[in-house]
């Protein structure tokens, strides 16, 4: 009666590890993973924002330093009437 008692519990314990604790780890693992990846792919978007920022404020600088070209321009004269 134990013998049956025992493979009935190891049969049990089995079926829970390989249906339950095996599937749930692999799971996790595999979220883990996918959680890392979009977390790289998340840094990498701010890192080429932060770079197209960067970029834009020297060429504002650049263009803001250049002398304005002067253009053709003729001076107001009051008239005495």
């Amino acid at each position: 009666m134990k013998i049956i008692f025992y493979c009935f519990l190891f049969y049990a314990l089995y079926r829970f590890v390989f249906n339950v604790v095996v599937p749930v780890s692999k799971a996790s693992s595999q979220i883990k993973s996918t959680l890392k990846a979009m977390q790289a792919q998340q840094a990498a978007a701010a890192r080429a924002q932060q770079e197209q920022a960067a970029q834009a404020q020297r060429a504002a600088k650049t263009e803001a330093s250049k002398p304005a070209v002067k253009e053709d321009y003729i001076d107001f004269e009051e008239v005495k009437p």
